[in-house]
């Protein structure tokens, strides 16, 4: 996997895209957990905007 992520970050396709990482909180335990996930550019504040 890590080739295929090199590959399209050297064909300039990768700038597009952003790592963006959301908090979510647990209804069951109270707990936080990470949630990740690689958005393009544009689809970023529905990313947040979402629950």
């Amino acid at each position: 996997m890590a080739k295929k992520v090199v590959a399209t970050l050297q064909k300039g396709e990768g700038k597009v895209y952003t790592k963006v990482i959301k908090m979510v909180k647990s209804p069951k335990t109270g707990a936080y957990t990470f949630k990740e996930e690689m958005v393009h550019n544009d689809k970023v504040k529905d990313f947040f905007a979402k629950k």
